[in-house]
């Protein structure tokens, strides 16, 4: 047989035998933690000196005192509190907390994917794993999402919402307060006028990328000239965009601050309100009785605050007296909606490179009447289940993925030692030892 009969024959083989060597299973990478105090997500009560073993990205079991497994790698966190990896519910992965009225017109989307790099870095390093994103531009989110899964930067898993949605002059029409003549391009991606066009926008965004999705049904706080107790929104949009979302898979935010709209959007199906400001004692007996969540964004409304009363030119026009008149109320409401039973979830409203430090929410739901305990359940157990993910996030159980984070201290004690976080593992990988990160 000629050589040229022989080549595909030696060809197939080299084939074959490369696609065999890529299917084998890697090796096992086998991992112990000695954790001197756990609190794991799911039990009221911290757990004393506990091991977590983890076999590649996963958690195979959690055991009763300091055991180490035949050829396991131990990290000695026995001096440490040891927790599941913060989730946040309500981010803003491409925004530096800068609302200077001149960005809206010299700040692209190639500046909103190097905040976005930023952020996902930051975001690590503060100890969240896990961030849902509340809206950006058409590209970064699942840009990000695809340089986080292939390892090229540091980052959280990341559900994107992509452009937030709501109607012509609502909170997220980016021509509010702009002359007529001004065009913005790709405006229309985020403008729901119909309960047609809020279908064809849900499966837009689905197929862009989105893994949640995000409503305006009312008026808000940091845009020109809309009123937040306004329900902007009709009842057929809402319900629209809810079944088209659901029957793809997607959860559903509610940005809503009056009462109407919350309770409208509760009525649609929605799976949380956010900030929730001026919801009542009917308002939280709605969202109960359907187990939607409150995300009530409470670092965001003192940022804010702080900057109306000190710096108000900061902010486009409109937006200071708003915040000073809507700010006081949302601690207040986050109280009374822990005290009713409303399922709370953890969420900031901010980017992580914001001159705060987001875990600062944990504080401020603590002033607000939740304990400790249950401030940290906020962002576990409560935002795993507002995902929809709890059989892989916001714990520390068998199964899960190995999102860890510990601190020093006794954040039962002091809350704030949230704010100090020293260890980070995510899916397995120590991203962050001895308060300092081990990627570049």
């Amino acid at each position: 047989m000629s050589a040229i009969h022989k080549t595909p024959r030696i060809v197939t083989t080299a084939i074959a035998l490369a696609l065999a060597a890529g299917a084998a299973p890697a090796l096992a990478k086998d991992v112990v933690i000695h954790a001197g105090k756990l609190i794991d997500g799911v039990a009221a009560t911290p757990r004393n000196k506990v091991s977590i073993i983890i076999k590649d990205d996963r958690i195979v079991s959690v055991e009763n005192g300091f055991v180490t497994p035949t050829g396991a790698e131990v990290i000695d966190l026995s001096a440490a509190t040891v927790l599941p990896g913060f989730i946040e519910t309500h981010d803003h992965i491409s925004s530096s907390g800068d609302r200077r009225p001149m960005n809206r017109f010299t700040q692209s989307e190639g500046d909103a994917i190097i905040a976005g790099v930023l952020n996902m870095r930051r975001e690590v390093e503060l100890g969240f794993t896990t961030v849902r994103d509340m809206g950006s531009g058409p590209l970064t989110g699942p840009a990000l999402v695809r340089a986080i899964e292939g390892k090229k930067i540091v980052g959280p898993r990341l559900w994107p919402a992509l452009e937030a949605l709501g109607p012509t002059g609502g909170h997220s029409d980016r021509a509010n307060g702009m002359r007529p003549d001004i065009r913005f391009d790709g405006r229309e991606a985020a403008i729901v006028d119909t309960p047609e066009e809020a279908r064809i926008r849900v499966r837009e965004h689905q197929r862009r990328g989105a893994r949640v999705i995000k409503i305006m049904p009312s008026g808000g706080v940091a845009s020109i000239g809309d009123d937040p107790h306004h329900m902007v929104m009709t009842d057929a949009e809402m319900k629209a965009v809810v079944e088209t979302a659901h029957a793809l898979g997607l959860k559903v935010a509610a940005h809503a601050h009056g009462k109407k709209a919350i309770d409208h959007a509760v009525l649609a199906g929605v799976d949380s309100i956010e900030h929730g400001t001026y919801a009542d004692a009917e308002s939280y007996k709605l969202m109960k009785e359907r187990g939607t969540f409150l995300v009530p964004t409470l670092l965001v409304a003192d940022a804010i605050y702080q900057t109306a009363t000190k710096t108000p030119d900061l902010l486009p026009p409109t937006v200071a007296d708003k915040a000073i008149a809507v700010t006081p109320t949302m601690i207040g409401n986050a109280g009374r909606a822990y005290k009713a039973g409303v399922r709370i979830a953890f969420g900031t409203d901010q980017g992580a490179t914001s001159n705060r430090n987001k875990a600062e929410e944990f504080a401020l739901l603590v002033k607000a009447g939740l304990t400790p305990m249950d401030a940290i359940f906020t962002a576990t157990r409560n935002a795993a289940q507002l995902l929809g993910t709890p059989e892989d996030v916001g714990s520390v159980q068998a199964g899960r993925y190995a999102d860890i984070v510990a601190v020093s201290g006794d954040p039962l004690a002091d809350i704030t030692e949230l704010q100090r976080v020293q260890f980070v593992m995510k899916g397995g990988e120590v991203l962050k030892k001895d308060g300092v990160l081990t990627r570049p």
